[in-house]
């Protein structure tokens, strides 16, 4: 009758929480270095919207440099935009590339651009 009555118990095992958060502790910090450059990409895009009030390359790039300056901006400079007329409007592209060490010699690569 004792064996009817004790039920097998369920769940996840200590090795499996140590897997689960040794994952989520990498990923976690993989995170923790992909953010800023997420941030500063959004700080790029308002400063290039700043700078298409310009009304020729050269001053849209030196309104991109002041923003950047401002925002602490140090992946592109205003010698890395693209500038070009479309009509009445201001087309600015740019693209980047970031790369974190992630270990030994593993990195992750983000490409960022814009138009």
């Amino acid at each position: 009758m004792n064996l009817q009555l004790k039920k097998r118990q369920l769940g996840v095992s200590f090795i499996g929480i140590l897997f689960v958060a040794g994952v989520l502790a990498c990923v976690g910090v993989l995170a923790a270095q992909a953010f800023p450059t997420v941030v500063e990409y959004q700080s790029i895009l308002k400063a290039v919207e700043k700078a298409k009030a310009g009304n020729s390359p050269p001053e849209v790039r030196l309104i991109f440099d002041k923003a950047a300056a401002v925002d602490d901006i140090k992946s592109i400079t205003g010698k890395d935009l693209e500038v070009t007329k479309n009509g009445d409007k201001t087309v600015v592209k740019f693209a980047y590339t970031k790369e974190i060490h992630m270990f030994g010699p593993a990195y992750l690569l983000l490409k960022y651009d814009a138009k």
